[in-house]
């Protein structure tokens, strides 16, 4: 029998159902992921557990002293402190006591010979034996030890990496029978997410944990549990046979229901006969009729399903970005150092690295924000760019949904159509009533779907998307891919999801350290093949390599990189088609049949596009040859270096 039961429990907020009569128990040691919509009562469920809120009807029943811990979604704003008070913060019991002599103790390390100190510290130590606080003082010790954080450093000025270890610590602390946690990768780099992986692999209690993060929960879940409609449903697996049995009760559910509503079509027509049904005095049947009308108005439906559509823009000419050797500090700190890359229309890049390396810099100065401090950046013509920011600056919090999304009009344009707002905001799952709410009322996953739809609604060919996956549900995560993957335009995508960027991306730039940034083709697995091992990559002499390699010119490289030898082969049928199209534009301006209508604006149009033709080839035959020159001269390097002897 489970140690923790759930019998009969309902809840409701709001005048809606979020959990309706459901019941389920927790075994010793499993790790459950809670999976559902935005809104479908995930945390409701957590505070249940954790003994924050109470159910409306049913009960939790705990077998012994269960203790519970919860890592909350979002971390308090405004704590002070060293780590060590604010996870020593988990027992309120004693943590004042344990701040007092954790002070105390630091103060008397650089005045050993303050008689007045060293009173205080032997007055708290008398007091802390006496509360019996020592045990305690272990356990954040312990805590801090297995957390790998220093104690000593001050909390407000961490990383939102190390704020969020920091609560874990705090969790721990109480040595929790069931640790809660809610969304614990947001805001993570990859590397926390792969630690934090690593953690809780290795703790011996019991989880359960609300996350988005589908590589997060393949790894870590032995059971998932999943609120649908107000409904509990087990699946005692891991993530990928989840969602292929979750699969297999749905188009069960539908066939079901299929049935059930020819059935119940079928009463209603004999029903409506009247006189003729009344005469057959069938009265069970008109009962079994009023019980199936009565659970049809019970029937809960799927959950509607969210129609992301990207507004797309004409297109952007062929070269998108072409950086060549650009840097970039701020202060004494070198963020980008000689990266050179070329970024062509249709590419999807995805940029990773640790939380602080300079992610947002790089897109910034991509897009001709920031100006490169050496070397030299050419953008594309035709650029229109929609950025998604993960801090949601774009959002009012004080305006309402429609406002936000379509400036208070009732209507917008998505292409040739002109679209109601609410009718838009529902294909982004905005009821008619929420459209009109502020977006201050909004949940973390709706704030994102509605800057989702807010950036949809431009028409852009450069797609810019800031850490987009955060709270996203796993539905809309995989509508989003789709879009993105069948979006003909640029996409610039950073993000710590790795199996969002496994599904998205062409190829990732990855900050190594120290400004150093390398380009690999594909994704996140694709870059883990393809990089050096860890191991090797730590040793001095492959330290070194690298700084020299980061100092060499590009004309020292070993070979063209990937796209460029994309680029090269690409060339010839660019320039043919270019050429194809000045010819027939030539033939037209040499006809005197096309200036007889007198349509100056027609003439002067074309005009304009033979001189952007003749722009465009002077460019490309350029390109072409310096592609060519250097591929050449690395040809003839790396035979040389190869030590060949012509015979």
């Amino acid at each position: 029998m489970g140690f923790i039961w759930i019998n009969d429990v309902s809840i409701n907020f709001g005048g809606l159902s979020l959990l309706n009569g459901v019941s389920f128990q927790i075994e010793p040691g499993e790790r459950i992921g809670l999976l559902g919509r935005n809104g479908s009562g995930k945390s409701t469920l957590m505070k249940l557990l954790a003994g924050q809120t109470f159910p409306d009807t049913g009960k939790i029943v705990r077998h012994g002293d269960v203790r519970t811990a919860i890592l909350p979604q979002d971390i308090p704003q405004g704590l002070t402190g060293r780590v060590y008070d604010v996870v020593a913060s988990g027992g309120l019991e004693h943590a004042e006591l344990l701040r007092e002599y954790h002070e105390l103790t630091l103060r008397v390390a650089g005045r050993a010979h303050d008689a007045d100190l060293l009173g205080k510290l032997e007055r708290v130590q008398h007091q802390i034996e006496a509360s019996g606080a020592w045990h305690y003082h272990q356990r954040v010790k312990k805590a801090l030890a297995r957390t790998e954080l220093d104690e000593n450093a001050e909390f407000e000025v961490l990383s939102a990496g190390l704020k969020r270890r920091v609560f874990l610590a705090r969790a721990l602390v109480s040595e929790p029978d069931l640790l809660l946690l809610d969304e614990p990768t947001n805001h993570l780099d990859i590397n926390t997410i792969i630690w934090l992986e690593d953690f809780l692999l290795r703790y011996e209690k019991t989880l359960m944990f609300v996350t988005h993060d589908r590589a997060f929960l393949q790894r870590l879940a032995t059971r998932i549990v999943e609120i649908d409609r107000g409904r509990l449903a087990s699946f005692p697996s891991d993530y990928r046979t989840y969602l292929d049995r979750r699969q297999v009760l749905l188009d069960a559910e539908e066939r079901r229901w299929n049935e059930f509503d020819k059935k119940l079509d079928k009463e209603e027509i004999w029903i409506r006969k009247g006189i003729r049904a009344r005469r057959t005095r069938n009265e069970g049947r008109v009962r079994a009729l009023l019980k199936m009308r009565e659970e049809r108005a019970r029937r809960r439906e799927q959950a509607g399903v969210a129609r992301l559509a990207i507004q797309e823009a004409e297109r952007s000419g062929r070269m998108v970005v072409d950086a060549e050797t650009i840097s970039f500090a701020w202060d004494d700190r070198r963020i980008v150092d000689g990266f050179s890359t070329t970024i062509i229309r249709g590419d999807k890049v995805g940029i990773m690295g640790r939380n602080g390396c300079g992610k947002t810099t790089l897109l910034k100065i991509l897009l001709g924000d920031l100006k490169p401090q050496q070397g030299r950046l050419r953008l594309g013509t035709g650029i229109k760019i929609a950025y998604f920011d993960q801090l949601r600056a774009q959002l009012d919090e004080r305006k309402t949904l429609r406002e936000n999304v379509a400036d208070g009009n009732d209507t917008i344009i998505m292409g040739n159509a002109t679209r109601h707002i609410v009718g838009y905001l529902q294909d982004f799952l905005f009821s008619p009533e929420q459209t009109m709410a502020p977006v201050s009322s909004l949940s973390g996953g709706e704030r994102n779907r509605l800057l989702l739809a807010k950036l949809f609604a431009i028409p852009s060919n450069v797609l810019v998307l800031d850490e987009p996956t955060n709270d996203l549900d796993a539905e809309t995560l995989e509508l989003l891919e789709e879009q993105l993957l069948e979006y003909s335009g640029t996409v610039l995508l950073v993000s710590h999801d790795r199996e969002f960027l496994n599904n998205v991306v062409t190829s990732t730039i990855v900050f190594e350290g120290e400004g150093l940034l390398e380009e690999y083709i594909g994704g996140y697995d694709d870059w883990l093949r393809q990089r050096k091992a860890p191991a090797e990559s730590s040793k001095s002499p492959a330290s070194v390599e690298k700084k020299e390699k980061r100092k060499k010119p590009p004309n020292e490289k070993r070979k063209l990189t990937f796209k460029e030898t994309r680029e090269l082969e690409g060339l010839p049928q660019v320039i043919g088609a270019m050429e194809d199209e000045k010819a027939c534009l030539m033939a037209t301006l040499n006809s005197p049949e096309f200036y007889a209508g007198h349509d100056m604006a027609k003439i002067t149009a074309a005009n304009e596009r033979l001189k952007v033709l003749e722009t465009g080839l002077d460019e490309a035959y350029n390109r072409w040859e310096e592609l060519e020159n250097l591929a050449a001269k690395l040809s003839a390097g790396s035979a040389k270096d190869a030590g060949g002897t012509d015979l």
